[in-house]
């Protein structure tokens, strides 16, 4: 069988020898530690025979087939040997990081599950290597935060974190903002409202007291920074008379409420109104009024946002980071 004279330089450049040749008394004795120029001398028969390293790979086949070092187990010292490289994991046995993307087939293999060959293991756009050490993202996650974006295109299209699922911490996802077509890294936008306040009535009265005005004109400075909401009013009285005079006095409050918002610049088609008569739940003994009947918490109005978005924020707290 004729040897390779490609595998041959290559086995010669390994071990770091210049091959004189054998002479013609055949090889000497085995010397130790055994060396490639006296391995090279053996005759095939004999190569094939041997595994000098260990790995699995016969003599022969790393010289000729191979170009490996069969002094070396792990001839390019990526963790993983010859063998394992050929014929477990069809990586090159003579490139430490065969896919090139940054980690070597061992560590690809042993310590990170990913694929040593394919760069991108997950198909997110960012390489193993990157994920790995730049990034500290899962390559095997193609999402790692769970945001809707892939880790891919909030490091390389919307420079969102991949590891928070809400970069600018209003609520609202990264992948949530993009759909709604509003920016991820402001935490203004989109404005939203969370909740109004709520204002009380004295006893049998539908006029909006003085203190219940500061607390709708924050209502309606909140509303005009935010165009996109619409609001519902519910009007609620305390369970003192009948049930049909209250729900007449719900109405008549409800519409002081939104008289008020209109008159201070809200469109009347941003407004619904509800008058519901009686508070669900009746006043407790402790919560009744001293000076009149039933009780102040109950004789109410609640304005209530109305998301106009098609998602609503979880919290308006920053949501922690992934760790990994």
């Amino acid at each position: 069988m004729l040897k390779s004279p490609k595998y041959i330089l290559t086995a010669l450049l390994i071990s770091g020898l210049t091959f004189y040749g054998c002479g013609s008394s055949g090889p000497g004795p085995e010397p130790d530690p055994v060396t490639l120029e006296w391995l090279m001398s053996l005759p095939d028969e004999q190569l094939m025979e041997r595994d000098t390293d260990g790995d699995g790979l016969n003599d022969y086949a790393e010289i000729y087939d191979h170009g490996t070092n069969p002094l070396a187990p792990d001839t390019d010292s990526d963790g993983i040997n010859d063998y394992d490289e050929i014929n477990e994991h069809g990586t090159d046995a003579l490139n430490s990081d065969t896919d090139s993307d940054g980690l070597t087939d061992g560590d690809e293999v042993m310590v990170y599950g990913t694929d040593p060959l394919d760069m991108d293991s997950d198909s997110d756009g960012l390489s193993d290597g990157d994920e790995v050490n730049q990034y500290f993202t899962d390559a095997l996650n193609s999402d790692t935060d769970s945001d809707g974006l892939s880790d891919g295109e909030e490091v390389n299209e919307y420079d969102t974190e991949p590891l928070n699922p809400d970069t600018d911490g209003e609520g609202f996802t990264d992948g949530q903002e993009i759909e709604m077509g509003t920016d991820p890294l402001d935490s203004n936008d989109p404005a939203y409202i969370e909740e109004l306040a709520t204002i009380n009535f004295n006893f049998d009265r539908s006029d909006i007291t003085d203190s219940a005005a500061q607390a709708l004109s924050e209502n309606v400075e909140t509303l005009l920074d935010t165009p996109a909401f619409r609001v519902r009013v519910d009007a609620y009285t305390d369970h003192v008379g009948g049930d049909q005079y209250n729900l007449r006095l719900s109405l008549r409050r409800a519409s002081s409420v939104v008289s008020f918002y209109t008159d201070n610049g809200i469109s009347e088609d941003r407004i619904e109104s509800r008058g519901l008569g009686k508070a669900p739940v009746p006043c407790s003994e402790a919560e009744q009024d001293e000076d009149t009947p039933g009780c102040e918490k109950n004789r109410r109005a609640e304005t209530h946002p109305m998301n106009p978005y098609q998602y609503t924020p979880a919290s308006y707290q920053s949501v922690d980071p992934v760790e990994y």
